[in-house]
């Protein structure tokens, strides 16, 4: 037989468990959470900078300004939009046959999704320069400018 001041003990302690497991819970996840969100964040610059490297490659041996650029980068990286992408051929206003180089770049925001702390932040600036190759299409025949 038990004595009476067991039995009110465990009274007492009934639901402390699951109380202590509740508050290792919030601050386990959140964590891992975090650690997830941090990994999507470099998976995020890695494809911006891997965008621009095909954008670039696109834009050398497509028309000049092709839609295809953007269509391709966002291909690669689907939370691009046009205004984060830029395009720019130097000399400024040249045409196929006088432009010398062509450069990409990405600026974008990302948003995160940790619970406790919803932070916004943009990521680094990615750009990539090329010298011209054929800037032509080629009569739009070039697959990869379509």
């Amino acid at each position: 037989m038990s004595s009476p001041g067991r039995n009110s003990y465990r009274k007492v302690q009934r639901g402390v468990a699951a109380i202590e497991f509740s508050l290792v819970a919030v601050l386990f996840f959140s964590l891992l959470i975090g650690i997830i969100e941090f990994g999507r964040v470099l998976y995020l610059m890695n494809a911006a900078a891997e965008a621009t490297r095909l954008g670039a490659r696109v834009a050398v041996v497509c028309d000049v300004n092709s839609p295809a650029i953007r269509n391709q980068m966002r291909g690669l990286l689907g939370v691009l939009r046009n205004e984060d992408i830029t395009v720019s051929y130097e000399p400024a206003n040249c045409t196929r046959e006088t432009c010398e180089w062509v450069e990409v770049s990405v600026v974008r925001q990302i948003d995160t999704f940790i619970p406790i702390a919803s932070l916004s932040f943009n990521l680094p600036s990615f750009s990539t320069r090329l010298p011209r190759e054929s800037l032509d299409s080629v009569g739009g025949t070039n697959p990869v400018c379509r």
